[in-house]
């Protein structure tokens, strides 16, 4: 019960940010389907390997705190445009990935999962805020999530038992191929098209790459999802695993790539 409270209140932050974050989404254009691009090919390349597999979909989401954790460590080395990238990205992330699991997962959400998941997303999201107190809220909520929700629900989700099969699972490769590869493809890829039909962008290609190289970090969301589409405890320890180590390739590769890269 107290996790799907904090479950709730994590998915509540969501759909504010959400809210907070489409409020201009003409400049946004190129994160936001650069998101896209980073949700469908890591799912295709998760499918190509595990054909009419129910988990494809938690190789899709990619986590802002994780991300955004990861980023601050760089401090000024970084284009202070990539971070405002970064969140915009995440966000739509987030939006698109709420939908996913509305359209292809919303009949095996039992009403208590359905409620710390969708419902306080929802409700998060047409909550009539001020912007001023919109924007109070979040950064009242935003270091409560970050620094004591989303450890809790990573806690919670840690495979403590596995045997070592599992490390060379076709589910477990999956996700960190789909994720650590994909994610990169996917986010650079769709920027890259973006660009060229006349989107703008404030960071270089090189960056967005660095970018799809941290988004591959994704627990919280991707754990939600894939408690509810594993059909055994073994599927979903397996996909666990595979969150828990792309999100340490991802990290690592992330910030070494960032921070070789110069600003544009």
């Amino acid at each position: 019960m107290t996790l799907d409270i904090l479950v709730a209140i994590f998915f509540f932050l969501v759909g504010l940010e959400i809210k907070s974050g489409i409020k201009d989404a003409r400049s946004a254009v190129v994160p936001i389907v650069a998101a896209l691009g980073g949700m469908i090919v890591p799912a295709g390349i998760y499918l190509a390997i595990n054909q009419g597999s129910n988990l494809w979909a938690s190789a899709m989401p990619t986590d802002i705190a994780l991300a955004l954790g990861v980023l601050s460590l760089l401090g000024k080395r970084v284009n202070p445009h990539v971070r405002l990238f970064l969140l915009t990205l995440a966000i739509a992330d987030d939006l698109f990935s709420l939908i996913v699991l509305a359209v292809f997962y919303g009949h095996d959400l039992d009403p208590r999962s359905a409620f710390s998941t969708l419902v306080a997303a929802a409700i998060g999201f047409v909550l009539p805020l001020r912007p001023h107190v919109l924007a109070k809220t979040i950064k009242v909520l935003s270091p409560v999530s970050t620094y004591f929700i989303v450890p809790v629900i990573i806690l919670v989700n840690i495979p403590w038992h596995l045997n070592l099969s599992a490390f060379t699972s076709s589910i477990t490769v999956s996700i960190v191929l789909a994720r650590s590869i994909g994610k990169i493809i996917g986010i650079t890829l769709f920027a890259w098209v973006a660009i060229h039909l006349g989107g703008n962008s404030k960071i270089s290609i090189k960056e967005i790459a660095g970018v799809g190289t941290l988004a591959g970090m994704g627990l919280t969301v991707a754990l939600v999802i894939a408690k509810i589409a594993a059909t055994n405890q073994v599927q979903l320890d397996q996909v666990r695993l595979g969150l828990f180590i792309c999100a340490i390739i991802s990290g690592a590769a992330g910030y070494v790539w960032l921070r070789r890269t110069p600003a544009l």
